[in-house]
């Protein structure tokens, strides 16, 4: 019910997936008076695909705090429920970020030796995704919290870009050892001594985009301001061209030409291909979808979710946080 395109968007994303996925099964959760009409037409296997209708609906402007004593049943906890009750193996929603981390803390709990969930997500950067993490969901974190973060996406990213030991890096203001602050610093002393980490030390800002580590840590409001940041660059980067394509007749008559032979390089960069955050630290899959997502974006992240499930990434996390309790 969430993002905002709604059941509209997502019930046909659903429906694609289940051709693209023989061994994946969807329980869509939603208003049975939009949800059902929807599925009437649709041609499916019935035994791989099922509804559960849920009389409530979080919305963007709810307070997060307010979700937990009210709407019971929100489509949203209903799918969080899920998960918790083995019923379903992970959650994909498009709707409140803020509300969906609350209630999957209070419904599933976080594993152990995590003190708060982490959101992750992949930037395609010099030839190769990397993952980066808090992304909004902790704005203020001491240093044992970072190289939680850095625990959880070390394993989280050696699960889905089967790399068996991923580079990580702190971002920071400086390459050097004595630069950035008292947490990051610290958390630097941590990471040094962690066995089970490729621990690549600090990484800049345009170090990230270099490639210079396959996960970058840092606080929710660093990496939010660091996203939003790169998401506006590429959109004014994108309108500029387009702007300097129509002033010019010359590069009308070669857009084709142009458009052809950067093919690659712009379906790579396509925001829609890498739609799906993860929250990690959870005792089960969660993924946050953008709330602007389209059809095309909520099928990528359908996929994302169900590869998160085939790796059993909570298991893998748990495993990983076992094996740095010392440094912990």
């Amino acid at each position: 019910m969430g993002g905002d395109r709604g059941p509209r968007c997502i019930v046909p994303a659903a429906l694609r997936s289940l051709s693209l996925y023989p061994s994946l099964h969807i329980t869509l959760v939603g208003a049975a008076d939009i949800v059902e009409p929807l599925l009437s037409d649709a041609v499916v296997a019935s035994d791989r695909l099922s509804f559960r209708p849920a009389r409530e609906q979080i919305l963007a402007d709810d307070p997060p705090a307010s979700v937990l004593r009210g709407k019971r049943d929100a489509s949203m906890r209903v799918a969080l429920e899920l998960v918790r009750d083995g019923q379903v193996d992970g959650c994909l929603s498009a709707g409140n970020t803020g509300a969906l981390m609350v209630l999957a803390r209070a419904v599933l709990g976080t594993l152990e030796g995590i003190r708060r969930p982490a959101i992750m997500a992949a930037l395609p950067v010099s030839g190769r995704l990397c993952h980066v993490l808090d992304l909004g969901a902790n704005v203020d974190c001491p240093a044992e919290q970072l190289v939680e973060f850095a625990i959880m996406g070390a394993a989280a990213a050696a699960e889905l870009s089967g790399n068996p030991a991923p580079r990580v890096g702190l971002l920071n203001i400086g390459s050097e050892t004595h630069k950035g602050n008292r947490q990051v610093r610290q958390a630097a002393a941590l990471l040094q001594v962690c066995p089970a980490i490729n621990y690549v030390g600090s990484v800049e800002g345009d170090g990230l985009f270099r490639g210079e580590a396959d996960v970058v840590v840092c606080d929710g409001f660093v990496g939010n301001v660091l996203l939003k940041a790169s998401e506006g660059v590429a959109g004014y980067l994108q309108a500029e061209l387009r702007s300097a394509v129509a002033d010019s007749w010359l590069l009308r008559w070669l857009a084709p030409l142009v458009l052809d032979v950067t093919r690659r390089t712009r379906e790579r960069h396509d925001p829609a291909r890498y739609n799906g955050a993860s929250l990690l630290g959870l005792r089960g899959v969660v993924m946050k979808s953008h709330g602007s997502a389209d059809e095309e974006a909520i099928l990528a992240a359908i996929g994302h979710t169900f590869k998160a499930c085939q790796a059993r990434l909570p298991e893998r996390i748990a495993g990983r946080v076992r094996e740095c309790g010392a440094v912990l």
